[in-house]
């Protein structure tokens, strides 16, 4: 399983890769392997405020709809719609496809390293 160490990660299997001014946010390898194979994703609106431990958009696979959680409390910066009409790329390069970027982020969630986060993995199964 990929698990970048420049990156961080939240219990509820989303990455966050924090760059200049903004917050770039996906799913993790772990999580797009849990779902199966992804055929839609409905994504926030650029401008839509997300909180910290919340739904910000959810993800639709052949087993099940899933939510996606805000790691952050901000504003949508910007969203990817390329998943809008290819979700499978967040299947094929999980930590390439991301779902948003936040910005003016005011808090967060409790965030993990990759080796936390691994742990984490081992521990939940």
């Amino acid at each position: 399983m990929n698990i970048p160490t420049e990156l961080k990660y939240t219990r509820d299997h989303e990455w966050l890769k924090v760059e200049d001014g903004y917050t770039t946010v996906g799913i993790t390898d772990f999580a797009q392997e849990q779902l199966g194979g992804l055929v839609f994703v409905n994504l926030p609106e650029v401008g839509d405020e997300v909180i910290a431990t919340t739904p910000m958009c959810d993800v639709e696979s052949v087993k099940a709809v899933s939510d996606v959680y805000s790691p952050l409390t901000g504003t949508i910066k910007e969203v990817n719609e390329e998943l809008l009409d290819s979700p499978e790329l967040i299947n094929e390069k999980p930590y390439e496809a991301w779902f948003v970027k936040i910005e003016n982020v005011t808090h967060t969630d409790d965030l993990l390293s990759a080796e936390e986060y691994e742990a984490f993995i081992k521990e939940d199964k």
